[in-house]
């Protein structure tokens, strides 16, 4: 049976412990992700925007399991009513129903599940790094590159990994003559075409796209879009597509949230996002957008300050030290995202006056 979502993040933490003394205590943390919820669609491209350093790419990495989390939950292709039910009993007074979630999380929770359990798992999640020098093996040939993830799972034989690695050179528009050089010999649209097809090797449900066309070339920024607009909808992907770049994430995804000092500030789809932005955050990063038309000119909203420290973040809303609309209610509550229809949600205490 298919599930709506098929990634389902429940009041997800990872902090980064701060060692100091003689005896490297722990004696802070930085708050990169803290008590974010998301849920991502089946079938959809999610866009997560920022600031450098809110905690994009660290949400990310931690669906994967390359980070561990401090707390939460992330739960992979679970029916909806299953996870509230389980995440109720969680909260039990109950010590056996606490005791009954706690075992069946081992099993549905990304976080607590066993190594051989996500060993099974890896095929269907993969990711696609910002920078294909880097990613790829300088001393491994391509066709070794693309064949590893399939030895690691062993559900192919020798042959078949090498029609398989040719195929997927095809899919992303390389030859059968690309297999035997190395990965400098390659520009970097090529290269990061290899990655891509490295990352469809074992036919994955869910790619974290970390920033994909960011060290490319304009015009090669198009066509690395355009082949994973065109994959999602051959292989039926879903994707997490993480990026700092707003036109880049309107033209490939469905919706976009907006992300500000590890919390979630707005997510919208993305017509209604550019259309009308909602958070005063969203607004000024909008309004930073180059127009491609001396001509036309477009209010520019500045934001004062600069991004807050996220090992003493602010008390009340993240953003209420920059944001020119903030009341006295800002700086003390922490707004919680907070639905306004079924295509919108926002975490501003003051959006309903401000629009």
């Amino acid at each position: 049976m298919m599930n709506d979502n098929i990634i389902d993040i429940r009041a997800l933490k990872k902090y980064y412990p701060i060692k100091g003394g003689i005896f490297k205590r722990h004696v802070a943390d930085v708050k990169a992700v803290d008590n974010v919820d998301l849920k991502i669609k089946r079938g959809e491209c999610l866009g997560l925007v920022g600031e450098s350093g809110c905690g994009k790419t660290t949400i990310g990495k931690t669906i994967l399991r390359l980070h561990d989390s401090t707390e939460g939950r992330i739960y992979y292709d679970q029916p909806t009513d299953e996870v509230d039910r389980l995440e109720e009993m969680l909260t039990s007074s109950d010590p056996h129903q606490a005791e009954a979630a706690r075992k069946a999380l081992r099993k549905m929770d990304l976080t607590k599940m066993d190594p051989g359990e996500l060993m099974k798992l890896r095929k269907k999640i993969q990711i696609v790094f910002q920078d294909p020098s880097n990613s790829l093996n300088p001393r491994m040939l391509v066709k070794k590159i693309i064949a590893e993830p399939l030895a690691v799972q062993g559900t192919y034989g020798a042959r078949e990994i090498e029609d398989r690695v040719l195929a997927l050179l095809n899919t992303v528009g390389m030859a059968k003559e690309h297999m035997m050089r190395y990965p400098h010999e390659f520009s970097g649209g090529q290269r990061q075409r290899i990655a891509v097809a490295r990352a469809l090797a074992t036919n994955p449900e869910f790619i974290l796209m970390d920033e994909p066309t960011s060290a490319l070339d304009v015009s090669v920024q198009s066509q690395i879009l355009n082949l994973l607009m065109k994959l999602q909808e051959d292989f039926s992907l879903t994707y997490l597509f993480v990026t700092h770049h707003l036109l880049v994430v309107k033209y490939i995804s469905n919706r976009i949230a907006v992300m500000y000092l590890g919390k979630i500030m707005e997510l919208s789809d993305t017509d209604e996002l550019f259309k009308e932005a909602l958070h005063p955050y969203t607004k000024a990063l909008l309004s930073a957008i180059p127009i491609p038309d001396p001509v036309s000119k477009r209010e520019r909203i500045v934001l004062t300050g600069d991004v807050p420290n996220p090992v003493a973040p602010p008390s009340g809303c993240r953003f209420h030290p920059r944001c020119p609309y903030a009341a006295d209610v800002c700086k003390q509550e922490m707004p919680e995202l907070e639905k306004v229809d079924n295509n919108r949600s926002v975490a501003c205490h003051r959006w309903r006056e401000l629009n």
